[in-house]
């Protein structure tokens, strides 16, 4: 498989804390990489600096690079294009205050499309492509905030697969969903293999060994081990790891 991502040396700081420590790994094309590890291990703040949420933050200083595609995305990339890349699914689902098919054609509108018919065909295939198209087909007009939890979390997948992005980011995507609502978006991620590559940070161990292709375990900012999610499990190769998994610590 070939390489999406490439992140060399990565650290991180804040305000003078390093929070992510000369971290290398990379993520292969259409895989699901899964990311666990106690609070504070640093994972919220890798998937910032895959897209470049971390510029906003005026205390942050990034060394090392990391390359989609081969290209450096802080010396080669604009923000915004970055950002259309590389998508971000937050553990919070943030309806905008909107229509369903609203909320879906808001990103492509942004970036220029107008025709309606158009709109429609992209309004459909996102919604299908998140599991969400057969619960509100009927009622597209019907305001997005109106949906269950585990739906609004649908929507904005399906909202940030509508400006064609290339990566996926999921930063604790069902921390506040029940489980049925928990397996429709895991059923969502591994339909959405077959297009996208997809980062997955979660505290759920179980959830990194059902979608998780390979697993990378954090801890204190640094990266311990990376592995087939089955190897990792069941034969972690760091004792660290072994520890966090029987629940020893974290």
């Amino acid at each position: 498989m070939v390489d999406k991502i490439v992140v060399e040396n990565l650290s991180i700081d804040y305000g003078g804390v390093r929070v992510l420590k000369d971290m290398s790994l990379s993520v292969k094309e259409h895989e699901i990489l899964g990311v666990i590890g106690p609070a504070n291990s640093g994972k919220t703040s890798f998937l910032r600096a895959l897209n470049r949420l971390n510029d906003l933050d005026i205390s942050s200083r990034l060394s090392g690079s990391i390359r989609l595609n081969g290209k450096d995305i802080n010396r080669e990339m604009d923000a915004e294009e970055v950002r259309k890349k590389v998508a971000m699914v937050f553990a919070l689902p943030i309806p905008l205050p909107m229509s369903i098919f609203d909320n879906i054609a808001y990103g492509p509108r942004r970036h220029g499309v107008k025709k309606k018919k158009k709109l429609e065909e992209i309004v459909e295939q996102s919604l299908k492509a998140a599991f969400l198209w057969e619960e509100v087909k009927d009622r597209l007009s019907s305001s997005g905030m109106k949906l269950s939890g585990g739906q609004q979390q649908r929507l904005c997948i399906a909202r940030t697969l509508a400006v064609e992005p290339e990566v996926i980011l999921y930063d604790e995507p069902c921390s506040g969903l029940d489980p049925i609502s928990t397996a429709k978006v895991e059923d969502a991620m591994r339909e959405l293999k077959n297009r996208y590559t997809q980062i997955l940070v979660t505290n759920n161990v179980k959830q990194a060994a059902r979608v998780g292709d390979r697993v990378a375990f954090f801890l204190m900012g640094e990266l311990v081990e990376i592995g087939e999610a089955g190897q990792l499990f069941t034969a972690p190769k760091d004792k660290r790891t072994e520890d966090y998994l029987t629940g020893r610590f974290g």
